[in-house]
């Protein structure tokens, strides 16, 4: 496990909300999302609202469009409190899923519109992870919580060179 102020890439990289995530940030984003957002999920948003990440994978036991045994994590989208989409939010869900017709309840973490990172609500307010792979219609729940995410992340070059069966 890395720690937790090794997630973003070097600050130079994209920040998607140049917002500072304060408490009421946080509280005014949960008010529109209609949801309470997993708190290491805030922590990493305290250190860099929203951006590239170091490189990160997420070993899977199913393939999928993006690869034979993981899903990638290269960004992760901030919080922006203005109205509107405005591209790499946590507030754009609401408008990507009418976009890309996704499921209701899914707060969006990373994605390109062909797929998407999602926390689902839909059975708890305890979100689960979803891989949504809008091309091919695939919903798969990848872990059973943020941080069970959060800790089964693995550098891609580290993913990539030892393989999918040693990660």
């Amino acid at each position: 496990m890395f720690a937790i102020t090794e997630f973003w890439a070097a600050p130079f990289g994209h920040v998607s909300a140049p917002i500072v995530v304060t408490p009421e940030v946080v509280q005014e984003a949960e008010k529109r999302l209609g949801v309470r957002l997993p708190q290491l999920l805030i922590e990493l948003l305290q250190i860099q609202n929203g951006g590239y990440t170091a490189g990160f994978v997420f070993p899977t036991d199913k393939p999928n469009s993006w690869a034979e045994g993981c899903v990638p994590l290269e960004e992760l989208f901030g919080i922006t409190l203005q109205k509107g989409p405005t591209g790499l939010s946590l507030m754009d869900s609401a408008y990507l899923q009418d976009e890309w017709g996704i499921p209701e309840k899914q707060v969006l973490l990373s994605g390109d519109g062909h797929w998407f990172i999602s926390l689902d609500y839909r059975a708890s307010p305890e979100p689960t992870v979803l891989w949504l792979d809008t091309e091919m219609g695939e919903e798969v729940e990848i872990a059973s919580s943020f941080e069970h995410f959060l800790h089964g992340l693995i550098p891609t070059d580290q993913f990539f060179e030892e393989g999918p069966a040693s990660a």
